[in-house]
């Protein structure tokens, strides 16, 4: 069995290269033992200060052009980074957060989440989970959220997309079993929303350690913080009628 330390990634490559998330999270892994890094995202000024930001921490650091909204590029513009050597980790951190006011109104707009959320990230998951299974090891890296684990009056549209993406990721993971690749699915808390409750909210930096803890145990889901495992076990059985009195 590896040590721990051999289960953190040489080589990686992000979806959703501009994520906060998966920057603190990269910065992370730079510091202990990547050295290869692809940031895949639309192109933009921002992808390329993130890529020039990780080089400054000597990694070897790539960009490529990605669109979560067009799986039909998927295969090719994946494979392509697939065949420049091994991935050890594909960190899928794209994703909408949306407008649930506006986009209730607009049908077209909250189909756009459901796409990149939740269509967009079975195309791509496919994609890499294929890839890895192919190579022979390796780890996929999901990045859900709290929002999945039952709907919320404030954001059931965003909600409902990572409920899928969290159905789709477990079933992944059991289908790959015993194949040499690792799937993990992260369920962070709110994101810099202190006002709405200490036990809800974490940090790109939380969420970073906490996925850099995972990798070396191999764990299956995360929950950042910890506590929100038992928070939402709670609130997941609470009736419908008390539960939309909650301020959440």
């Amino acid at each position: 069995m590896p040590r721990s330390s051999e289960r953190l990634p040489q080589s990686l490559l992000v979806l959703g290269g501009t994520s906060e998330i998966a920057l603190a999270t990269v910065r992370r892994l730079i510091a202990r033992r990547t050295r290869v890094v692809w940031l895949a995202g639309r192109p933009s000024p921002a992808l390329e200060t993130a890529a020039e930001e990780l080089r400054a921490l000597g990694a070897d650091v790539r960009t490529v052009a990605f669109d979560a909204l067009d799986p039909d590029s998927h295969e090719t513009v994946l494979g392509k980074v697939f065949t420049e050597g091994d991935i050890d980790l594909v960190l899928l951190a794209f994703g909408v957060l949306g407008d649930q006011a506006h986009d209730e109104r607009d049908p077209a707009a909250a189909v756009r989440v459901a796409q990149t959320n939740y269509t967009g990230a079975v195309s791509a998951g496919l994609v890499s989970a294929r890839a890895l299974q192919t190579q022979g090891h390796g780890s996929l890296v999901v990045l859900s959220s709290v929002a999945g684990e039952r709907a919320r009056r404030a954001d059931f549209i965003y909600g409902s997309s990572k409920a899928g993406l969290d159905t789709f990721t477990q079933g992944l993971g059991d289908a790959l079993h015993g194949t040499g690749v690792h799937v993990m699915v992260v369920r962070p808390g709110d994101i810099g929303t202190a006002g709405r409750g200490e036990p809800l909210t974490t940090t790109p930096e939380a969420v970073a350690t906490a996925i850099e803890l995972g990798l070396r145990r191999r764990s299956e889901i995360v929950w950042v913080p910890g506590l929100l495992r038992v928070v939402m076990a709670a609130l997941r059985h609470l009736p419908r009628g008390v539960f939309r009195r909650l301020p959440l």
